[in-house]
């Protein structure tokens, strides 16, 4: 019953908040800050399902300038739990397909993200050059998923190329955002389901070797990412650990 209400909650607000933002993206309509005004709105939605979301930024993070920020994918919750680590004048890059779901596409799309074609090769190349243009042309930050896919509980899957292409071309360096399990951890039945750390790492700022060859930077982008993640799931474990401990002493 509890799982019903979540999901009728949730539709409903989304329709809400996407229409709320469409509204509001259309007096300023692909506004440099859209996206992280609907974002921050988005990530208050993880309370709906149960989730606490803790977002850890870095210092050198809170004035960086234009950047590519690279995160875990893992399923169809980080909608409410990335949301919340979007930086101010960020857009994503997502699917052409995107724009056509009722309500949410409409926001995602009037709110300044870029629409890819992963159909097809070359017009994927020329959004890498596209993205490239609006980081060195408007200042912007860009976030995709390296991965280019959900992992699904397979760990952190091998990085494609594009999101180091787009930041070797705009000449502006990788935040790695590492997002602890979701996987299985969240059951809609369940009323509390756990704690869920998002945490930036320092800003990765591209060498020559980086540029010269794409997989010393995929490389280390990848390792850093996997090291933290572990990090933050044993993090949560056993703060979950100590909890059971304290309730049955």
């Amino acid at each position: 019953m509890l799982a019903l209400i979540r999901l009728l909650l949730m539709t409903i607000t989304l329709v809400i908040i996407s229409i709320i933002v469409c509204i509001y993206s259309l007096l300023r309509p692909f506004h440099r800050n859209n996206v992280y005004i609907a974002s921050m709105i988005m990530g208050k939605m993880s309370k709906l399902v149960g989730i606490s979301v803790e977002v850890r930024v870095p210092e050198s993070i809170k004035k960086l300038g234009p950047a590519v920020y690279i995160a875990n994918h893992q399923n169809s919750y980080d909608l409410l739990t990335v949301s919340g680590a979007v930086q101010p004048n960020t857009v994503t890059l997502g699917k052409k397909s995107l724009k056509w779901i009722p309500f949410f596409g409409q926001m995602y799309w009037l709110t300044g993200n870029i629409l890819i074609d992963r159909k097809n090769a070359s017009k994927a190349m020329n959004t890498i050059a596209i993205a490239a243009k609006k980081i060195k042309e408007k200042q912007l930050s860009v976030l995709l998923f390296p991965e280019g896919t959900r992992s699904k509980g397979k760990g952190l899957l091998p990085f494609k190329r594009g999101a180091f292409l787009t930041a070797i071309q705009a000449n502006v360096p990788i935040v790695p955002i590492c997002v602890s399990n979701l996987h299985g951890a969240i059951k809609l039945n369940r009323w509390n389901n756990g704690k869920v750390i998002i945490e930036c790492l320092d800003p990765l700022y591209l060498s020559d070797d980086d540029k010269s060859d794409i997989k010393v930077i995929t490389t280390k982008a990848h390792q850093l990412m996997s090291a933290k993640i572990a990090q933050l799931n044993e993090e949560i474990a056993s703060t979950e650990e100590s909890k059971v401990n304290e309730t049955s002493e």
